[in-house]
């Protein structure tokens, strides 16, 4: 019996061990099949496509810490779309944007439709087209200048006459006072004489140039003081409306103009917002973004706002300072690492002065110094 038990124990764990050696060998080759090929194996013209080189040793770690900085922009983009709602849901907002209008005006205020400013006198257009045709010519004979073998000026400089004639003969039907028409028929005339000049001879010389645009200075002068007094007028009027409309709402007004870097010393649009905002709302309520660009879009100049006023609560946060990230974060630090480094190297460092966050000071280049400041400083 026992040897019988035995027996059949035996026989059943070695046909149990076979079967399981054969289920493990089948499963085996199953695993191999589902494994793709070897490269080894590969077809010749997939050899050529896939696989990739070896990452530099840490290389792949450096890109994940990398990738926070890079998901930061997406959730701020995804936060800042609530942020820019909940701002104009409780502040005015004016956006005075720079254009070769004179500027355009936009109001937003809670709970009620958007308000556009009307245009600049189409005068103003008028005064500085003019102006820039007859500057533009500089620019346009500059590269040939004393070069009378090359000539391939020629043809454009015939073509631009062609539409210097028709603003000539069209001036008195435009809807300026008649010095203002007087002033640009005797610019538009002396434009036509030098490109007729040019083009008898053939040549254009220094000479020539010169003596032509000193002729026009004054002339131009006097079409950039009419413009500037329009356009100043002009935005000064709707900026006493928009006041009186927004009444006690004014205070918490933010007001946004943009610069491209010629714009920014003298910025005629933002220097008229100070006018109503006040010293003390500059680089607060009042800011001038800088772009590099003539002309921004709402969009951009309202995300731009958006991001300004959302750091502001987030440097007050983490440093408790609300205007340190209107600022270079790393710029006090940087300044005593430039200090240090130049001292090194024997070097004077170059240096602004320190400006406090919260400054209220002009946001331009201001540098004392003799010289003039204007066109008439100028020309005196």
């Amino acid at each position: 019996m026992t040897t019988t038990s035995t027996l059949t124990s035996i026989f059943t764990n070695t046909f149990m061990t076979r079967r399981t050696l054969t289920v493990l060998v089948l499963a085996s080759a199953t695993v191999l099949t589902a494994l793709p090929a070897r490269t080894a194996d590969l077809p010749a013209d997939l050899k050529n496509l896939v696989g990739t080189p070896v990452p530099a040793p840490g290389a792949i770690e450096t890109a994940n810490v990398l990738t926070l900085n890079k998901s930061m922009f997406e959730l701020y983009d995804d936060a800042a779309a609530v942020f820019r709602q909940n701002i104009l849901a409780n502040h005015p907002v004016i956006l005075a944007q720079f254009s070769g209008a004179g500027g355009a005006f936009t109001l937003y205020r809670p709970g009620q439709p958007m308000l556009e400013a009307p245009s600049v006198p189409i005068t103003y257009q008028l005064l500085k087209s003019v102006g820039h045709s007859t500057m533009a010519l500089a620019q346009v004979v500059g590269p040939y200048l004393d070069n009378p073998k090359d000539k391939s000026w020629l043809p454009a400089m015939v073509a631009f006459r062609g539409r210097m004639q028709m603003a000539l003969d069209s001036v008195d039907a435009t809807a300026m006072p008649p010095a203002w028409r007087e002033n640009n028929h005797i610019i538009l005339k002396a434009n036509l004489a030098f490109m007729d000049e040019c083009i008898k001879t053939g040549n254009i010389s220094y000479g020539t140039l010169e003596a032509f645009s000193r002729k026009q200075a004054p002339y131009l002068a006097q079409n950039v003081t009419w413009a500037a007094q329009m356009q100043v007028n002009h935005w000064m009027n709707v900026l006493t409306e928009w006041k009186a409309l927004l009444g006690n709402d004014w205070n918490k007004t933010y007001g946004m103009s943009n610069s491209i870097y010629v714009t920014r010393q003298n910025n005629v649009i933002f220097s008229v917002l100070a006018q109503f905002f006040g010293a003390e709302a500059i680089n607060d309520r009042l800011i001038l973004v800088e772009t590099m660009s003539f002309t921004t879009t709402r969009a951009d100049m309202l995300g731009s706002l958006t991001r300004i006023i959302a750091d502001r609560s987030v440097g007050k946060l983490f440093f408790g300072n609300y205007y340190l990230m209107d600022y270079e974060l790393m710029g006090g630090d940087a300044r005593d690492a430039i200090i240090a480094e130049t001292a090194k190297r024997n070097m004077a460092a170059v240096l602004p002065p320190v400006v406090p966050f919260g400054s209220r000071q002009w946001p331009t280049l201001v540098t004392p110094g003799p010289g003039p400041g204007s066109i008439k400083d100028l020309l005196r």
